[in-house]
């Protein structure tokens, strides 16, 4: 009897989860808050489709996110369920202090050291395509992939995506749709056409999980700020055409289960603080002065936004430690320069930050770190929004929403971990992603 019970558990299980499987559209806003979408009215903010999926589906009040809130890391924990000291993309920008690599950033998804949400989809026998997500230059289980690269921002580019993208499938869409935007482009408009794009990737080829990815809100929140008439403007165009995106996927797969997601929120900032000419001074950073090069160095902060990651050449000389941790004493101590926390390998591992930096200097908000070693030691910042902060910070709560008849709850879900909406996704999709650390939410 025992056995029989165990069985009819077993099958009715199986039953279940087979019921529950359904394709499924994760969409990315970078820089999508959630009280942009739970707020909206109060904000003066006009996103009735983001408002509608959030009205008919579940959604977290906020997405405690990853250390430092960056983009790529943050992609990449959405994608596999484990921080950045597990999936290994530490940054945006590959660490480059004599800029040999011409400011290139980890596109490359052969630096992901754990499976992904795309590999698990294509192995559960589903077809998978992506457009624009970050780290998916040859990314495996990927069917159908125009992936995000750009070097120059020249003409070039689009030869150099043609070949990174899945073989004809950029002059397939092109041929309907016109020049497809380059990497570069992070306008509304270029997220406009790539939403053009997965739309007729979704009417076309039906996958059973895509990825797409805007940054259009992300860029004219660091022009202009949050909260302010062009962001407003901005998510407004990309509501619109998150709902022509979801209406057509939805028209070739009623079954259709919408994620919208996000990898950070946004706070405004003022501030730029010069931890280079610091490190000069200490003899830690040589420089050419007439060039602003590098000549060598012992240790070097590394922009991030909100956070500065400090790599030492030589992790295991104790005597450049000493003198680099003095420093970094010395620099807290100045109120003067914003620093919240500066944090040793031991703290950022705890708190699932990438190891390849043996130290993160963390800001207040309102704070960043400088690019110029001739500025001043805190003067006016460039940019009028900033992320990068610790995720500690309410302001850099993330967005999470599901909408889809595959769902099985309905409304807040409360505060909730970035690691588990990829085994969340894994579970809608009826398959499993057992190397996350996170949780399925339903």
């Amino acid at each position: 009897m025992r056995l029989v019970s165990c069985l009819i558990a077993g099958l009715v299980s199986l039953i279940a989860g087979h019921a529950l499987a359904a394709p499924v559209l994760m969409i990315s806003i970078d820089g999508l808050r959630p009280a942009d979408i739970l707020q909206a009215d109060a904000r003066g903010l006009k996103v009735p489709n983001l408002q509608g999926l959030a009205r008919g589906g579940a959604y977290a009040t906020g997405v405690r996110g990853v250390l430092p809130t960056l983009t790529y890391p943050s992609h990449t924990t959405l994608i596999t369920g484990v921080w950045p000291v597990k999936h290994g993309i530490a940054s945006n920008l590959t660490f480059d202090p004599y800029v040999k690599n011409q400011t290139g950033w980890y596109w490359y998804a052969e630096d992901i050291k754990v499976p992904t949400l795309w590999e698990a989809a294509h192995e559960a026998g589903l077809k998978v395509a992506n457009v624009h997500w970050p780290v998916s230059v040859g990314a495996r289980g990927i069917d159908l992939n125009l992936p995000q690269l750009w070097r120059t921002g020249t003409e070039d580019d689009r030869k150099l995506n043609r070949a990174l993208a899945t073989r004809g499938l950029t002059e397939r869409l092109e041929a309907k749709l016109g020049p497809y935007a380059q990497g570069i482009d992070e306008s509304v408009e270029g997220d406009e056409i790539r939403a053009r794009f997965a739309e007729t990737l979704m009417a076309e080829d039906a996958p059973g999980f895509a990825t797409v990815y805007l940054t259009g809100l992300d860029h004219v929140q660091h022009e202009s700020g949050p909260d302010t008439p062009e962001a407003h403007a901005a998510l407004e165009r990309i509501d619109a055409a998150v709902g022509r995106l979801v209406a057509a996927a939805r028209k070739a797969q009623p079954g259709l289960v919408v994620v919208i997601v996000s990898d950070h929120g946004f706070a405004p900032v003022a501030h730029d603080v010069n931890l280079i000419a610091p490190f000069v001074q200490a003899g830690l950073i040589h420089i050419d002065l007439a060039k602003r090069e590098i000549t060598s160095w012992e240790a070097e902060p590394w922009f991030a936004g909100g956070a500065a990651e400090v790599k030492l050449a030589h992790p295991q000389d104790k005597a450049v430690r000493a003198r680099v941790e003095a420093l970094l004493d010395k620099l807290k101590a100045n109120p003067e320069l914003g620093i919240d926390e500066v944090m040793g390998e031991d703290r950022i591992a705890r708190l699932g930050g990438a190891t390849d930096y043996q130290y993160l200097i963390g800001f207040r908000l309102g704070y960043e770190m400088g690019k110029d070693p001739l500025g001043p030691a805190v003067g006016p910042s460039p940019v009028k929004g900033m992320h990068g902060y610790a995720p500690a910070f309410p302001e850099m709560r993330a967005t999470f929403l599901v909408n889809g008849p595959g769902v099985p709850v309905h409304g807040a879900l409360g505060e909730i971990d970035m690691r588990d909406i990829a085994p969340t996704v894994a579970g809608l999709l009826g398959t499993r992603l057992p190397t996350a650390d996170g949780k399925r939410l339903f």
